[in-house]
């Protein structure tokens, strides 16, 4: 067997793993499935965080364990209106959080590869993915761009998913009634059941082996 590949994730209820009894899957517990024993995936992404308010002693644990890479995905919970404790704004303290997470990751010997966040299942009136997380995905480019970090587009690769297929075809893709007991009958077009974060993990993987040949390769390659 070849060398192990150590993955940690780090990320938002989009990400996270939940319990088998839920219909709740982050795109974060599908990714081991893509790869074979000599990758190794940690999921250290939590449901609510955003780059302000995820936890300094996780973050810190994350890289004492010292992964090759550490996946970041942030910007849902950022979005959320100005007042709330996890939300941050695209153009200043986002940005300047995701340096911090980048520059933490180099001190400390790991690969840092910044996610862009995944696409909600939103359409508008004529049919098309909506795009209300653009400004924190374009934040993250720009970030990204500028200390020539890896990126995974996943907000571009989950849109031309959700484009191609369409609202109809990628309706088993999220839960669409909330199952949060403080938010009955909610509709959730944000998080995923086990096909939707298979797909969108498959996005994910398919970047990661462009990005990293030499290091990741999935089972049929």
């Amino acid at each position: 067997m070849g060398k192990i590949t150590k993955i940690a994730l780090v990320g938002d209820s989009t990400v996270c793993d939940y319990p088998q009894a839920s219909r709740l899957r982050g795109w974060g517990q599908m990714l081991p499935e893509l790869f074979d024993s000599r990758v190794v995936i940690h999921n250290a992404a939590r449901c609510g965080m955003s780059t302000r308010i995820y936890p300094g002693e996780l973050w810190a644990s994350v890289l004492e364990a010292r992964p090759d890479l550490v996946l970041i995905q942030f910007g849902h919970n950022d979005s959320h209106a100005q007042g709330n404790p996890e939300s941050t704004d695209a153009a200043t303290d986002y940005r300047d959080n995701l340096r911090r997470f980048v520059r933490e990751a180099r001190d400390a010997g790991v690969q840092p590869v910044l996610v862009t966040p995944v696409r909600r299942r939103l359409f508008d009136a004529d049919g098309r993915p909506t795009n209300e997380l653009a400004p924190y995905a374009d934040a993250m480019r720009e970030v990204a761009r500028k200390l020539s970090a890896p990126l995974v587009d996943l907000h571009a690769s989950s849109g031309a998913l959700f484009s191609r297929l369409g609202e109809s075809q990628t309706g088993d893709f999220t839960v669409n009634v909330s199952e949060n007991p403080d938010q009955p009958g909610r509709t959730d077009r944000t998080h995923f059941t086990a096909e939707g974060a298979r797909a969108i993990a498959r996005l994910v993987g398919d970047a990661l082996a462009a990005l990293f040949p030499p290091v990741l390769c999935q089972p049929n390659c």
